[in-house]
């Protein structure tokens, strides 16, 4: 399996989620499993049915969580180095040339991507737009309403 891009914020939250599926929600469906299992007969005790599926969606989620976090490769912007350079974990701010409406993107992993954060995934048109390019440069994306122009004004590290 390849490496997943994340960022060092993205990968403490994958990390908090994965204590937070082990220490809390597992025990709790244990316990209701438990619970309803008390009650007497399974074939048809809803409860038990679904602490079950909550069981196998917990377990899936701590089985794709520890399979991401063993695959990361962690990348903090602050060290960072690229000399202004468009590069994953970089901030950027850019001007929509036709609506002149400003607007700041970090480009983060997939499972960080946030638009309402201003984070996106590096595997954005937009970001792969982005990559490489320098302050001052012009990124032409192919958006679904037809070709958009931003011109990146700063590249931050932060």
């Amino acid at each position: 399996m390849s490496k997943i891009p994340l960022t060092k914020i993205g990968a403490e939250k994958l990390k908090l989620e994965l204590h937070r599926l082990k220490t809390v929600d597992r025990p709790n469906v244990i316990a209701a499993i438990a619970e309803a299992r008390a009650h007497g007969d399974l074939s048809e005790n809803a409860e038990y049915d679904a602490a079950k599926e909550r069981q196998g969606f917990i377990e899936g989620r701590i089985k794709e969580v520890e399979g991401k976090l063993s695959n990361a490769q962690v990348i903090d912007p602050q060290l960072l180095d690229a000399d202004g350079r468009v590069v994953f974990g970089a901030t950027v701010d850019l001007e929509d040339l036709e609506a002149s409406k400003k607007v700041s993107y970090q480009i983060v992993g997939d499972d960080e991507a946030d638009l309402k954060d201003g984070k996106i995934s590096v595997n954005s048109p937009i970001a792969r737009a982005l990559i490489g390019k320098y302050a001052g440069d012009i990124a032409e994306v192919q958006a679904p309403g037809g070709l958009r122009e931003y011109e990146i004004m700063d590249v931050r590290y932060v």
